[in-house]
């Protein structure tokens, strides 16, 4: 079967509360790299005239405007971190940057929620292509990988509606 995969950079900051090592509390930084593969939904030959199956660019635009206007440069923080709550009412347009997780922003829970996100943007571009895998370096030597159903790993949304993996949009909160 064919697929197209590409890579994206980008610059984040976390933090991890819930029985993370004791230097992943405080808020800290990665370069992370972050490639998606992808596969066509109704797999067939080559048309004997463009041969793609889509063109690079329109497969890539929407998911690296995502990363490059929202996941760069944001912190991840879990819905229930006391920074959360603290940003909101001292800072909100800085909230705004704050990427919002059901738990702790693990590098394996961001690789199911992005999955998740970009399979209803590709959803919304007309499900010409499905994610069949997810990949995010976290350093050199910490890599994530993910391939299958995200929905059956995530943890279920606190806020009680849909979260923003399960939007086509550019929400990350």
């Amino acid at each position: 079967m064919l697929e197209l995969q590409f890579t994206r950079r980008f610059s984040m900051g976390h933090r991890l509360i819930a029985g993370a090592a004791e230097r992943c509390s405080l808020p800290h930084g990665h370069n992370e790299f972050v490639t998606v593969t992808l596969q066509p939904v109704r797999p067939g030959p080559l048309d004997g005239s463009s041969n793609m199956l889509v063109p690079f660019e329109q497969a890539k635009a929407r998911w690296h405007r995502f990363v490059d206007e929202r996941l760069d440069h944001a912190l991840q923080l879990s819905s229930t971190d006391p920074l959360l709550a603290w940003f909101r009412a001292n800072e909100p347009e800085r909230a705004e940057r704050i990427v919002v997780t059901p738990g702790d922003p693990t590098t394996e829970l961001m690789a199911c929620l992005l999955m998740a996100k970009l399979g209803a943007i590709l959803q919304a571009d007309g499900s010409l292509l499905r994610c069949a895998g997810m990949r995010i370096e976290e350093t050199p030597t910490n890599t994530v990988t993910f391939t299958g159903d995200p929905m059956e790993m995530l943890p279920v949304s606190q806020s009680g509606g849909p979260g923003w993996w399960l939007r086509p949009d550019m929400s990350i909160a």
